[in-house]
């Protein structure tokens, strides 16, 4: 009787070990089917794909703020305009009527409070493009920012227009102060004014604190 394929020490023809799966088998050693397919389609490199792209556009969005920059630049502007014209017209009342009246003073007064407003819409305006576009700081020396104006947090932003606000409120009781009769609602005006100072002086100081 002829021998078997396989060899008296029980390896199979191709030199495998015994059970082990032959070319298109089932044996105990063979891959589960299908895992080759499952391999190959998991999408595992597009999701970081997406993810990036997604936060590519959301830290190009930041571009939008050029928008409210550019109003808050045109509302300084303004305000600066309507100073001046403000001093134009009423420069020559003030040269026919010398005299240190309350009107007079008002007069300048309000001119202060309207550049100050002014100012503290470009501190604005600055503080915006500073922290959400790019940092103002060229190379050439005469085009940058001085140190008070630079803003390296929200906190910075916050404490220079909070400290504009206070200047603009005590500014614009000093005008009404100087041009009403009335002394009652000045004091009634005075106590509101001194209360806002206050809270926001508070705030400042120790939101500041706590946000640090």
């Amino acid at each position: 009787m002829a021998d078997s394929p396989s060899g008296e020490d029980g390896t199979s023809p191709a030199g495998g070990e015994p059970g082990s799966a032959l070319p298109g088998g089932s044996g105990p050693g063979s891959a589960p089917p299908g895992a080759a397919t499952a391999e190959t389609s998991w999408p595992g490199p597009t999701q970081p794909l997406i993810e990036r792209g997604f936060e590519r556009a959301l830290s190009l969005s930041r571009i939008v703020v050029v928008a409210p920059v550019i109003v808050l630049l045109l509302s300084a502007f303004s305000s600066f305009a309507y100073g001046t014209d403000v001093f134009i017209r009423s420069v020559r009342r003030v040269v026919d009527d010398p005299e240190l009246t309350s009107h007079n003073l008002g007069f300048l007064l309000l001119l202060t409070d309207l550049f100050l407003v002014g100012a503290t819409l470009m501190i604005a305006a600055f503080g915006f493009y500073d922290l959400f576009i790019a940092r103002i700081d060229p190379v050439h020396p005469s085009l940058r920012l001085p140190g008070w104006l630079r803003m390296h947090d929200l906190n910075d932003l916050k404490a220079r227009v909070i400290s504009m606000v206070i200047l603009v409120v005590a500014v614009t009781f000093a005008d009404v102060a100087v041009e009403s009769d009335a002394g009652l609602n000045t004091l009634y005006l005075g106590s509101a004014v001194a209360l806002v100072i206050a809270a926001l002086t508070a705030f400042l100081r120790f939101g500041a604190d706590r946000n640090t």
